[in-house]
């Protein structure tokens, strides 16, 4: 009799289950993008946040999250109800990069991915009037004068490892100055108060078009397709220097995969559309294969990342207290 209970009870929870995957959203989404609003990360959602609204049929709503290099707003999605309505975009600096820092959350474990949005170039740049023009001149310059004499924006992880991986390979030593956002970085950058920054060409291309910053290389094995002009890492003069970027949607564990098959579903959707491509393009972004766009193309991709980054980081000793 028991066993008979607890199966017409099993039974109803799988009911209710399908119900609420049918009629599922409900309500709003909130996309938290785990950086101030201005930098590449907070442009990308909100364009894909625009247009993923007509399939989902509710509104995607962007709360900006910042500090900790992204950790704080990751760690909230980790520990948000499992029903698709927290999600974030993530990247490189925040769902591998970040185990830099403190974590009360398990980047391997406590999310299911949703699909890989893109890939991002990551360009070093210079402020207006820097004595270099590429990585060649920039690691003259460094060696010229006294050691920490150049400053270099430390505004997230990717950023972070870049510039001691760039210490380690060179012989230099730079001064790290921190930002809690590439969007505050840049302003900084503009103004002249910083020399260095790496960051996403989303972020730095309409500056670059105008002359007010000098972009010294796209820290990548090759050139990119969008951007085709700027040399790579050896081209410019540090062969080895690179430095990874990419756009994602993750969703904490547990999320049912009929509500993971929606994210995605509304996802594909809109990186199909000609002009969410071209706006993309705009920004530097290569948007991802439609093989990487799916959860388990995700998975694979960042389980690749991790297992790549991962011994390097720890290899280096990188980590922030």
């Amino acid at each position: 009799m028991n066993r008979r209970i607890l199966a017409i009870a099993l039974a109803l929870c799988a009911g209710v289950g399908a119900v609420q995957a049918q009629t599922w959203p409900l309500r709003p989404i909130t996309l938290i993008v785990p950086f101030p609003p201005g930098g590449s990360t907070d442009t990308a959602a909100r364009i894909l946040g625009e247009r993923m609204r007509a399939p989902l049929g509710q509104t995607v709503v962007i709360e900006n999250v910042g500090g900790a290099g992204g950790s704080i707003a990751v760690g909230r999605v980790a520990r948000a109800t499992p029903d698709g309505y927290t999600i974030d975009i993530g990247q490189w600096d925040t769902h591998v990069g970040s185990i830099i820092y403190p974590l009360t959350y398990d980047l391997q474990k406590d999310f299911e991915p949703i699909g890989l949005l893109s890939n991002n170039p990551q360009l070093m740049i210079a402020r207006k009037g820097f004595p270099a023009d590429d990585l060649k001149g920039l690691v003259a310059y460094m060696k010229a004068n006294p050691p920490g004499h150049v400053t270099f924006v430390d505004q997230n992880a990717a950023a972070k490892v870049t510039g001691i991986l760039m210490q380690k390979s060179t012989g230099t030593t730079i001064q790290f100055i921190p930002y809690r956002g590439a969007g505050p970085a840049m302003q900084a950058m503009l103004g002249g108060q910083v020399d260095l920054m790496v960051v996403q060409a989303a972020v730095t291309l309409p500056q670059a078009r105008t002359g007010a910053v000098k972009i010294l290389a796209n820290l990548s094995p090759a050139r990119s397709s969008v951007i085709p002009t700027i040399p790579d890492s050896a081209e410019s003069g540090i062969p080895g220097l690179y430095a990874s970027g990419w756009f994602g949607l993750f969703a904490p564990k547990g999320t049912s995969r009929e509500v993971i098959a929606k994210l995605n579903a509304a996802m594909v959707q809109a990186l199909a559309d000609p002009a969410i491509k071209a706006r993309f393009s705009d920004l530097g972004l290569d948007v991802a294969t439609r093989e990487q766009q799916t959860p388990e193309g995700l998975a694979a991709f960042h389980k690749a990342e991790i297992d790549k980054w991962w011994p390097i980081i720890k290899a280096a000793g990188i980590k922030v207290e």
